[in-house]
C-alpha cells in the first residue's frame, strides 16, 4: 500500500493524475500509477499540446489521418484515441468504486468558454462519441459555462466544471448541479444515482496572483512592507478551505437531502493547479493542506512523486475554519480584492488554454505541410 492508497482509504480523498500522454498508455506508466493509487486522470488543451509537441509517438497516426482530415479534425482524433485508451485503464477503478472514481476528463474547445450553446453542443458530442460511463467532459466555470453545466446534468451527463477561482462562482456551480438534478427529476427521471460531478477549484494560481499584488502593494507603501509581505502564500489554501465549508453546507441542506433520497451523488470539490509554482514554498503545500473526505486532488507527475516520497496523510481541509476566513479578511484589509483576482485568473486561464490550442494547431499545420512536401 502506498500513501496514495492511504489518502483514499484513511481520508476519503481521491488522488488523480493531472496529465495524459500517449507514451504513458503505451509503456504502462499510467497502469503503474493506477496500481500505486491514482484513481482518475484529468487533461486540458495545454496538457495535450505538451504531449503532442514534445513527442514523436503521435507522428505515425497524424500522418495517416492528415490524408483525409483537416488538421483540427486530426487533432481531435488523436486526443479521443488517448482518452479512450485511458478510460480502459481506469475502468476497473470506476467499477470497483461504484462509479465514484476511475474518470478521465476531456475539455471542450477553449474558444467555447463564453458560448453557452456551443459548449452544450460540444459536451453532448463528446459524450455521444466516446460513450463511456467513466468520461467527464470538462466545462469552464465561466458565467456562460454555468447554464451549460445545468443543462448537461439535467441530461444525465457527467461533468467536470473547471477553472473555478472564486467562492461566488463555485456557489453558482453547486446551484447549477443541484438545479440540473432537479430538472432531471421534473423531466420524469426517478433515479439520479448514475449522475456524477466534480467542481475543479484552482489553487496555486491564486497564490501566484495574490502574491504579485501584495508585492506591488509593498512597493507602493513602504510602511506596510512587513505586514503585507507576511501574507504571501496565505490566500490559496484559505480560499480552498472556505470552498470546502461551502461544499459541506450546501450538501447538507434540505434541498440536497431531497435529491439524495433519489440517489443523487454529491458534486465533489476537486483541487486543481496543485503543483507549487513558487520554489520558496513547500512542494506539497497544496496537497498536504487540503486533505479531507469527498474531495479530489489532481496532481501533475512531480507532485505525485513528491507525495509518494514525503506526503503527510492527515485531515487538514477543515482544521481551522475560522482561520481561513480571517486570512481572506486580512488580505482584504490591505487592499487585495479577491473578486478581481478571480476575474483575472479566469480570463488568464481561458486565454492560456486557447493559446495552447492555437499554437498546437499551428505546429500540426506546419507538420502537415512538411509531410505533404515530402510526398
Amino acid at each position: 500500500m502506498t500513501k496514495l492508497h492511504d489518502l483514499f482509504e484513511q481520508q476519503g480523498q481521491s488522488p488523480w493524475l493531472d496529465n495524459l500522454r500517449r507514451d504513458y498508455l503505451q509503456n504502462g506508466t499510467l497502469a503503474v500509477l493506477v496500481g500505486q493509487g491514482i484513481r482518475g486522470v484529468t487533461s486540458n488543451p495545454t496538457i495535450f499540446a505538451k504531449a503532442i509537441e514534445g513527442s514523436t509517438v503521435y507522428d505515425e497516426q497524424f500522418a495517416d489521418l492528415i490524408g483525409s482530415n483537416d488538421v483540427e479534425d486530426a487533432y481531435w482524433d488523436m486526443v479521443v484515441d488517448d482518452i479512450r485508451h485511458a478510460l480502459e485503464v481506469l475502468r476497473p477503478v470506476h467499477e470497483s468504486s461504484g462509479g465514484v472514481d476511475g474518470y478521465v476528463s476531456l475539455e471542450v474547445l477553449p474558444s467555447l468558454a463564453h458560448d453557452t450553446g456551443g459548449t452544450i453542443a460540444s459536451a453532448r458530442h463528446f459524450h455521444t462519441l466516446i460513450a463511456a460511463p467513466n468520461l467527464y467532459v470538462k466545462i469552464p466555470g465561466t458565467a456562460e459555462g454555468v447554464p451549460a453545466v445545468r443543462t448537461m446534468v439535467s441530461e444525465g451527463r457527467n461533468i467536470n466544471v473547471t477553472l473555478l477561482f472564486s467562492l461566488e462562482r463555485y456557489d453558482e456551480v453547486i446551484d447549477a448541479y443541484m438545479g440540473g438534478l432537479e430538472d432531471r427529476l421534473a423531466g420524469g427521471a426517478d433515479d439520479l444515482s448514475a449522475v456524477h460531478g466534480v467542481a475543479s477549484f484552482f489553487v496555486s494560481r491564486v497564490d501566484t496572483e495574490v502574491d504579485r499584488r501584495l508585492e506591488t502593494l509593498a512597493g507602493q507603501e513602504s510602511g506596510a512592507i512587513p505586514t503585507v509581505l507576511d501574507q504571501r502564500g496565505s490566500a490559496a489554501v484559505a480560499q480552498a478551505r472556505l470552498a470546502y465549508q461551502l461544499f459541506e453546507e450546501r450538501f447538507a441542506s434540505e434541498r440536497w437531502r431531497r435529491l439524495a433520497l433519489k440517489g443523487a451523488n454529491v458534486q465533489r470539490p476537486l483541487w486543481a493547479s496543485t503543483s507549487t509554482k513558487n520554489p520558496d514554498y513547500p512542494d506539497l503545500k497544496y496537497v498536504d493542506g487540503l486533505i479531507g473526505p469527498h474531495t479530489v486532488n489532481t496532481m501533475p507527475d512531480q507532485t505525485v512523486d513528491a507525495f509518494l516520497d514525503h506526503g503527510t496523510v492527515s485531515r487538514t481541509v477543515d482544521v481551522d475554519p475560522g482561520g481561513a476566513r480571517q486570512t481572506l479578511d486580512a488580505l482584504g484589509q490591505v487592499g487585495i480584492d479577491m473578486a478581481d483576482v478571480a476575474r483575472t485568473l479566469e480570463d488568464e486561464g481561458v486565454a492560456s488554454f486557447a493559446k495552447s490550442f492555437d499554437e498546437l494547431i499551428q505546429v500540426l499545420t506546419d507538420k502537415a505541410a512538411a509531410l505533404s512536401a515530402g510526398h
